[in-house]
């Protein structure tokens, strides 16, 4: 089911944060774009959502305090929405939507790495792993 897989990757994103970044010589491999389907909102959507604004303000906050950028956090949105919304745009949308939100809260107030910043981080990244584990035990199987 895509919400243990979509658990699964974020849990293990939340609780491993300072594991390197993969070489980028990684390309996936390209598959034929497939028809849209009905979009029906999950019931998990709005917690997806939320959880979504985490990452992006996570993915903001880490690549601020960390001597070299790391790319993961946009990766494992970019994997998140593939697995929930492949052929729902408007989930597309309202997804990256939420990510950027988060982005940009965050880069609207730190333009340097604080002491705050660094707790804030912490919190979201926190927050991060409750929501997903919750939505895991909730509507996973």
């Amino acid at each position: 089911m895509k919400v243990i897989r979509l658990a699964l990757l974020l849990a293990l994103a939340f609780a491993a944060p300072a594991l390197a970044q993969q070489a980028k010589g990684d390309k996936a491999k390209e598959t034929p774009p497939t028809p849209a389907v009905e979009e029906k909102p999950a019931p998990y959507d709005e917690r997806l959502e939320r959880l979504s604004e985490i990452v992006g303000a996570v993915h903001y906050l880490r690549n601020l305090c960390m001597d070299k950028a790391e790319d993961n956090w946009r990766a494992s949105m970019q994997r998140l929405i593939e697995l929930e919304a492949a052929n729902e745009p408007k989930r597309q949308e309202k997804l990256t939507a939420a990510f950027n939100r988060g982005y940009r809260s965050f880069a609207a107030i730190y333009t340097a790495c604080t002491d705050s910043a660094v707790v804030a981080e912490e919190r979201y990244r926190n927050e991060g792993a409750t929501l997903a584990t919750e939505i895991t035990a909730r509507f996973g199987n």
